[in-house]
Formats: structure tokens, sequence, C-alpha cells
């Protein structure tokens, strides 16, 4: 492996085919057009109170649901789940708020639980480029917001996930949701400045960190309430930008379990490199677990690295997390000598599926 490549700011951009690098240099205004911009003409229609909201969709587009639901932990007066299914949980019904998240407007899971949605009298917003949910959103009469297309579904988390908050604030549920965006953009302009390619190796700690996962199993960590779900973007990012294995898991959780599981083989767990997300807000508990954590399983695996949050909000700190896991996971896949764009095998499944007429 060259020691420089990742320098090679022209290879890197030959190597992009799907423009992942440009895209998350778009990612602090696609924060700022989500917000401001999107949701600007929904209406909104009165109806009977909401008692739970369910965000259904799959992959990239639901990872803004789970960000949404840990967002609304210690925020919002109601429960949020998230549905990665065919099917809904039994309680959907008219005073559920449900979100139908699908980038392409495509995705089997989701148009099947949109229409249990409106089986069931739930009050529906669907996010969608197009597609056949934006089709069946404007027969029903079901309010939708149009997301910009040409991205990777991976690639529009915050296209996927703000217009909720302004939704939820909108509905009065939430507030101060454009202040936390408006320190979010301005936050993610700075990292992106610090992170972009153009930036040399021993100043870029993306690059510097995809180095170390290079040749090694990632296993990334993260808290409960602040990074649990930034520790499974990690994860998907690393198997979709550098179609490489990897694996996460949140504490306190998995000192009740995982930690055991650092004694043998010997040789396998020297092939793991672990990534510690931290926040300011973790539990003091979990901040002491992290540190004893780390005391006890450091001898046996390959090596161990720990990314902490910036930034004054929740927002721009969950974010900067994303945004530092996103250039590490492409800066590893141009490691590998791979384009990080494409998802053939996803392609592939997809197709297969479809043969059948969806029997």
């Amino acid at each position: 492996m060259d020691a420089k490549l990742l320098d090679n700011v022209q290879l890197l951009y030959e190597k992009d085919s799907k423009g992942m690098l440009k895209a998350l240099a778009e990612l602090p205004h696609q924060c700022y057009l989500a917000c401001w911009e999107l949701p600007g003409r929904l209406e909104l229609a009165d109806s009977a109170p909401i008692s739970n909201i369910v965000v259904t969709g799959l992959g990239g587009s639901a990872i803004g649901g789970d960000l949404l639901r840990v967002y609304c932990l210690d925020r919002c007066s109601v429960p949020v789940l998230v549905n990665r299914d065919y099917t809904l949980p039994a309680f959907v019904g008219p005073d559920t708020l449900l979100f139908a998240v699908s980038y392409s407007g495509n995705t089997e899971e989701t148009l099947s639980a949109y229409q249990q949605a409106r089986q069931k009298g739930a009050r529906i917003v669907a996010l969608t480029t197009g597609g056949r949910l934006a089709e069946l959103a404007n027969q029903d009469g079901v309010p939708w917001i149009k997301i910009p297309a040409g991205l990777q579904p991976r690639a529009a988390t915050g296209f996927l996930f703000i217009p909720t908050l302004v939704v939820l604030e909108k509905l009065g549920f939430i507030s101060g949701v454009e202040k936390e965006v408006q320190e979010l953009v301005e936050h993610l302009k700075t990292l992106q400045r610090n992170l972009a390619p153009e930036v040399p190796q021993e100043s870029n700690s993306a690059k510097q960190l995809a180095l170390k996962l290079h040749g090694r199993i990632p296993v990334v960590w993260g808290a409960s309430g602040t990074s649990e779900v930034v520790a499974q973007r990690w994860k998907g990012q690393i198997n979709e930008n550098a179609k490489a294995p990897a694996y996460w898991n949140i504490l306190p959780e998995l000192n009740h379990n995982e930690l055991v599981g650092f004694q043998v083989p010997p040789e396998i767990l020297r092939q793991l490199h672990i990534v510690i997300l931290r926040d300011p807000d973790d539990h003091p508990r979990v901040q002491k677990r992290v540190d004893i954590t780390r005391e006890i399983i450091a001898s046996a695996v390959g090596g161990v690295t720990e990314v902490s949050a910036s930034g004054g909000g929740r927002l721009a700190r969950t974010f900067s997390l994303i945004y530092s896991g996103d250039y590490t996971s492409v800066y590893l896949a141009f490691l590998y000598g791979l384009d990080p764009g494409p998802v053939e095998v996803i392609d592939y499944l997809k197709r297969a599926l479809a043969s059948d007429g969806g029997r």
C-alpha cells in the first residue's frame, strides 16, 4: 500500500464514481436545506392527538429515524420507534404519527408498511425523492417532503433526518430546532475544512484512522442515549463504502456480555481495532466504564482509538462523530483500492427479489 495514497487528491476523486466525497463536502448545505427549504410548504392538517411516533424505513433511509429516536429521548413527551420491516407493530393506529422514509421511493418493505399505516388510519408524512411512495402519497392526499435526488441514500442523512425534527416542532413536540441546526451547519463547515481530501494525512484525523483500520476488523463502540446510533452508522458506512466487515455495540450493555469475549482466539483478536466514540453527555458511570473497559481489552486487540464529539449542541456533537466516520469509511475504501460509491451486492439482491414480482 502506498503510504501517501490518501494525499493523491486527484486520484481519490477519479476513483469516486458516485461522488461520495462531493456529497460529504456538501453536507453542511444539505443540513441547511433540510431545515429551511424542504419542509417549508408542508401542510399538516389537524387530527386526533398523537400518542406515538413511528419511522419506517430501511438502510440509509432508516438511520434518520434512529437519530430522531435518540434525539427525542429526553425532549419528546411521546415514544419514538423505528420500524425496519414489511409489517407495523400492532399498536399503530389513528394516534400514530408515521414517517414513511424511502430515498428511492421504491423500497418494498417501506411501501408495505405505508399501506398498512393507511389501513390502520395512522397520520402519515412521507420523505422521498419520488418513486412509488410519492405516487401513493399524491393519490392518497398524504403530505410528503420531496428530497433532492442524485445521492446514495446513505449520503442523504441530513435530508432524511432533519425534516422530521422540523415536523415535530411544527406539531409542538420539540423546540429550538432552527438554532441547533444553524450551529450544526457552522460546525460542519469547520470540520469539513479539517477532514477534506485536500487536507494532508499528517493533519487529517479521518485519514489517520483509516490507516489504522486498514487490514483490521473495526469494532465501534458508542454509548446508550448519546452515540449509540452513530456507532451503528459507522458500522454501516464501513460496510457500504469500504466493502469491509465491521461491528458495533454500546455501553453499558457490552460490559454485560461482549467484554468477556476478548480472551480467545488470540490470533483473531489481534485483527480487531476498537473505535470508542465519546461524548461529554455520556453518563458519568459510562465514562468510567470506558476507561476500565479499554484497560481490560487493550493488550488483546490490534489497537484502540477514541474519537471525541465536538461542538456545543446535541446535533452538532452527533454529526461531528457521523462526519468523522463517514470520511474515515471513504478513505478506507480508497486504501483497499475500491470505489466507495457502488453497492453492487445490494443492487443484485434487489433485482433478484424483483424477478419474482414480489411474491
